[in-house]
């Protein structure tokens, strides 16, 4: 990996961050923000090797000495990376992070601390960090990666330098999938659920995705042309389908996208559908629903994901919520 590579992808930070290196003027935290597989941790680890490479040439580092292989391979003693311990990152971790903080490097007398997720910290463990983003070490640099800036304390971004990174066009990555060999119509559908290409085509590998998506495509259209006999459609093929809370939540997405190409419909916006497999099925919905009511059923489905994620039962959620769709 080098900055040449990463600019591709993301060419303000790494002109930002380049040149910060190369004038010895780094910031003492960043806030990496920015959707899944934008390039975030790829961009810190980066960031790290040029901060401890000894022989880099400008801002690259070298790549081969002893600092960038231990990076690459994850056991520099002076670079430390904190995730999520499950859900979240807890005081305890942030706690032995500020142990660390104290002692001097043991290679030399830098440190750099990568925090992924930073949004997940507990507010304890939050209101924990912030001891050192106000009273920063010499020659200590912290990088904060979140998907959900907003998540976090005011304080902590206030005391970082945000920098934001943008998504891959969704065009580029249907056509990047797409050159893999996989069908353009799933492709489009993996790339709604997803800005990481690495994690779209380990969607695509899935024939369980396959078939998710054929059962959603399925559930769409009964809901609006067999209502009653959407609760007997649950229990035929999709609960024996959907069995986890993160198989769900996939379902529940593919079923946010099948409305939204309903609006996308009402709108005459054919050509950004995802489901354009369907669009007969998706033209008499939109003909026979307003568009106050389709929003209104993609608030419901944004509902069902907020009580997923508080470990409500999985069937009754979807009995629960195919019943409120029906209701508009």
């Amino acid at each position: 990996m080098s900055w040449n590579t990463l600019q591709d992808k993301q060419p303000y930070v790494v002109k930002l961050l380049t040149n910060s290196i190369k004038k010895d003027r780094l910031a003492h935290a960043y806030l990496f923000k920015g959707n899944k597989g934008t390039g975030k941790k790829q961009v810190a680890l980066q960031l790290t090797k040029a901060y401890f490479c000894r022989v880099r040439e400008s801002s690259e580092p070298c790549g081969e000495c002893p600092d960038c292989k231990r990076i690459d391979s994850g056991n520099h003693p002076d670079v430390h990376l904190v995730e999520p311990d499950g859900q979240s990152i807890k005081i305890e971790q942030v706690r032995k992070l500020q142990k660390e903080f104290s002692y001097l490097g043991l290679e030399s007398k830098s440190k750099a601390y990568i925090i992924e997720h930073a949004e997940r910290m507990t507010t304890q463990a939050a209101n924990s960090l912030l001891k050192f983003l106000e009273e920063p070490g010499q020659k200590t640099v912290a990088v904060l990666l979140t998907e959900n800036p907003h998540q976090l304390l005011d304080t902590i971004r206030s005391r970082c330098q945000i920098l934001t990174f943008a998504p891959q066009s969704q065009n580029e990555l249907i056509q990047a999938l797409t050159n893999e060999g996989n069908p353009e119509q799933l492709a489009k559908t993996a790339a709604a659920l997803t800005n990481d290409q690495k994690e779209a085509q380990l969607l695509l590998e899935d024939e369980w995705f396959v078939q998710a998506r054929k059962n959603v495509l399925k559930l769409g259209e009964e809901l609006h042309e067999r209502p009653h006999r959407v609760l007997l459609a649950l229990n035929e093929y999709w609960h024996p389908h959907f069995k986890d809370k993160q198989q769900v939540e996939i379902g529940l997405d593919l079923l946010l996208i099948w409305y939204k190409d309903v609006f996308l419909t009402q709108l005459e916006e054919e050509q950004s559908i995802v489901f354009n497999d369907a669009t007969n099925i998706l033209s008499v919905q939109a003909l026979h629903s307003s568009q106050s009511r389709v929003r209104h059923q993609m608030m419901q489905i944004l509902e069902a994901k907020r009580r997923l994620n508080a470990n409500m039962n999985l069937q009754l959620l979807m009995e629960q919520l195919v019943l409120r769709l029906q209701e508009g």
